[in-house]
């Protein structure tokens, strides 16, 4: 390909993977956690970031040199081993994407004032339309990109007017005064867990940006996405933080909205909305695209007809979510689900990329094994603690 259209390529799966990661958790989150630990979470961030890359550049560079989808590098490594993980993405991508269709309908609701679900409604017809386009792969990157640069200028300027202490978050981003692991994990999960890790790398194999010669674009484009997610988290918890060290309370039933209002009025709640709806709709995108691309391995009927699976899955979210409300504990069990997918998947990718039969003559950088193993130890460790309490919870 030439090069002008393989940055077009390589800018789109950057961005495909960040606002995958960046939905209504992902603002939740932030926003908590920043009322919770004050300036000491920029060492949270910091931290994930570092995690993030080290995930996303052993995942992406595997895909790359194999020139396989997840599923088929999993089959290599294990007979069944594909089919499993698919399984596990497919269910934590459909919870995932129903949650996505209400935080769409909730931020198309504030800019609108009609009702959630109608909104929902619309919200979903909007991001299936760009699967009703033949060759959907190049509007879904320019759609990824557009919504993500809305996102990060709106951020920027509630961040800005909420007058954040600076000097501080930067000393505590370095000399945290306390230092919440769990926190570190839920990012980390959030940002490249479950769906999120392969959107990027599938998208990538899609358009043929594959084999051993184009790993410096891989992997500049993993930095990418990663750069673009942590760039809305960093801004959203400097915007945070200006509010909360100005002693004003968050309303706890949608605390992220709460940021936006105290921090620009009437505008700040309106721009809350266009917020919530670009990161929802393009969380709705990513999900139903990765989702679905693990199928194609097992499904060959998938590969060609894939934008109807597509339209299919964001049908069936909608549905769902109309049907059953708002999915609070669908979510909190989607999330649990992330913590449990990205040691099985990171584990499976770091095997395979010592298998000659799978990624051929490619030497896989140590420090990048090491880093995904220590990820793969730390990841295992939490879902296992979190596994515990909920049967522990289940006796009480």
């Amino acid at each position: 390909m030439r090069p002008a259209r393989n940055w077009g390529v390589l800018l789109g799966a950057a961005f495909l993977m960040a606002t995958s990661a960046v939905g209504p958790g992902f603002l939740t989150q932030t926003t908590v956690f920043t009322q919770s630990l004050g300036a000491s979470f920029g060492f949270v961030i910091l931290t994930s970031i570092l995690m993030d890359i080290g995930v996303q550049l052993n995942i992406w560079r595997v895909i790359a040199v194999s020139e396989l989808r997840a599923p088929d590098i999993a089959n290599r490594v294990l007979p069944g081993l594909g089919g499993f993980i698919s399984l596990l993405i497919l269910l934590g991508g459909l919870a995932f994407s129903i949650g996505n269709v209400g935080g769409a309908g909730l931020g198309l609701q504030v800019l609108t004032g009609l009702p959630v679900t109608l909104c929902a409604v619309l919200a979903a017809a909007l991001a299936l339309a760009i699967f009703l386009v033949r060759e959907a792969g190049p509007l879904m990157d320019r759609f990824a990109q557009f919504m993500g640069l809305v996102m990060i200028l709106v951020i920027i300027y509630v961040a800005f007017t909420t007058q954040p202490p600076v000097a501080e978050a930067a000393l505590r981003t370095l000399v945290p005064t306390t230092i919440n692991y769990q926190a570190i994990i839920t990012l980390v999960g959030g940002t490249v867990g479950g769906y999120i890790t392969f959107s990027g790398g599938h998208r990538l194999l899609d358009a043929g940006v594959k084999g051993t010669a184009a790993l410096p674009e891989v992997s500049r484009s993993a930095v990418m996405g990663v750069s673009v997610a942590s760039l809305i988290r960093v801004f959203l918890f400097l915007a945070t933080l200006g509010v909360v060290s100005r002693g004003l309370a968050l309303d706890a039933s949608n605390p992220t909205a709460s940021v936006f209002e105290l921090a620009a009025g009437t505008v700040g709640y309106k721009l809350f909305g266009v917020v919530m709806f670009a990161a929802a709709i393009t969380s709705i995108i990513g999900s139903a695209y990765t989702s679905i691309s693990f199928l194609k391995s097992m499904l060959p009927s998938v590969a060609t007809h894939e934008n109807r699976w597509i339209i299919g899955f964001i049908v069936l979210s909608t549905l769902l979510f109309v049907t059953i409300g708002k999915p609070v504990s669908l979510l909190l069990w989607a999330g649990a689900l992330n913590g449990f997918i990205l040691p099985i998947t990171l584990g499976t990718l770091l095997v395979a990329a010592y298998r000659r039969n799978i990624i051929g003559s490619y030497r896989h950088p140590l420090w990048l094994t090491l880093f995904g193993v220590l990820v793969v130890g730390i990841m295992t460790w939490m879902s296992g603690s979190v596994l515990v309490d909920q049967v522990a919870s289940l006796w009480k």
